[in-house]
């Protein structure tokens, strides 16, 4: 089973926590044990998992990769969204989570995030259940 979430972001970058959002999809399976896996069909997004907790961790995590890839340097990509790209290469597009007893399994503090590099934008994200 494949499901699609819709994502609005609003700023050229910016962290958005969807762990309730693939949280639901799950329960809604009914899916006792498996593994969730979480893909962002986008060249300039991501998507990665960290800690959910303390906002300033991501806002960090944006502070450090704006230092390692500026948004202006001598790119050859005409669109000017270069720096996207290389961010999304870094963060990746999928992670997969355990299910155990119809909830996503996790360490403390962490959560789920979608990565925008290049917005504001519409963003999909695709979940898909594999039961055990």
């Amino acid at each position: 089973m494949l499901k699609e979430i819709s994502i609005t972001t609003h700023r050229r970058t910016e962290f958005i926590e969807i762990t309730n959002l693939i949280q639901k999809i799950v329960r809604e399976t009914k899916v006792d044990n498996g593994i969730c896996y979480i893909y962002v069909p986008h060249t300039t997004a991501g998507i990665t998992i960290n800690e959910n907790a303390d906002r300033s961790v991501i806002e960090d995590i944006q502070m450090e990769l704006n230092k390692i890839v500026p948004f202006d340097d001598d790119y050859s990509h005409s669109e000017g969204n270069s720096s996207a790209h290389i961010k999304s290469s870094l963060i990746g597009n999928s992670v997969c989570v355990f299910i155990e007893n119809n909830s996503l399994k996790f360490g403390t503090w962490q959560g789920i995030f979608l990565c925008e590099f290049d917005g504001p934008r519409n963003r999909k994200v695709w979940v898909k259940i594999i039961k055990e």
